[in-house]
């Protein structure tokens, strides 16, 4: 693990402190491909970007950048789709397609609106953690009930993106809350990765990629499949350490 002083900070607190009683203090959610159905716009942007500057950009090559952050997948397209631009504006491009592709509609992902209204209805916080940028996280967020995140994470504002844990131990930093008393939901399995790391218990719903079976690992084919009780008993069985 990365000795950044900040995430040692993080880390200590959280592993310093018991857990309170495994109640659920707070609901971690990735965003693209679990709480919105993004991905397939991440995918045909890839495909039009690569293709416009001569390259030829497959599924494979897609699916590998699942989950990754948006500067890990621009050294990507860089290497594998031929598109020499610096990374940052590569980054810029994919934010722009996606964000264009996405006007005016918010495709939620399957009993993703439902789960989320009844856990805040409960009075348990979430937070959204993920690797998009904050402009794209902003659109996003515009097109939801006001007050639905109480913290939200992007991939430009922490200096180790997923898989490491700092942006699941900065969302439960910045609700106040341990992170082993959290529950994050992925899609991916870096994301998952990222979860695990920071000590939650980690519920997995497969998208576009699949995610491999582990012990102590729950996965679903649906969030239709989950209810606040469902989160409540994954919990109580013991967070991943």
């Amino acid at each position: 693990m990365s000795q950044d002083p900040g995430n040692q900070a993080l880390r200590a607190d959280a592993v310093g402190r018991e857990p309170l009683d495994h109640r659920l203090a707070a609901v971690l959610w990735d965003m693209d491909g679990t709480l919105v159905d993004s991905e397939p716009h991440w995918i045909a942007t890839e495909h039009a970007l690569v293709e416009a500057h001569g390259g030829v950009w497959t599924d494979a090559h897609a699916h590998a950048l699942v989950g990754n952050p948006l500067l890990v997948s621009a050294d990507y397209i860089r290497e594998h789709g031929g598109v020499e631009l610096p990374s940052e504006e590569i980054v810029e491009l994919l934010l722009d397609g996606v964000i264009s592709r996405m006007s005016g509609r918010l495709p939620w992902r399957p009993g993703a609106r439902a789960l989320l209204e009844e856990i805040l209805a409960a009075g348990i916080p979430c937070a959204l953690v993920t690797m998009s940028y904050r402009r794209f996280a902003d659109a996003i967020l515009a097109g939801l009930p006001v007050g639905s995140f109480q913290a939200v994470v992007t991939g430009d504002e922490v200096t180790h993106g997923k898989p490491h844990p700092e942006p699941y131990l900065t969302a439960a930093a910045r609700l106040g809350v341990d992170p082993r008393d959290c529950l994050v939901i992925e899609d991916s399995a870096t994301g998952i990765a990222s979860g695990e790391a920071a000590g939650a218990t980690v519920v997995g719903v497969p998208h576009v990629v699949a995610i491999p079976a582990a012990p102590n690992r729950t996965l679903v084919d649906s969030l239709e499949e989950l209810d606040l009780g469902t989160l409540r008993s994954l919990l109580a069985a013991g967070p991943i350490v």
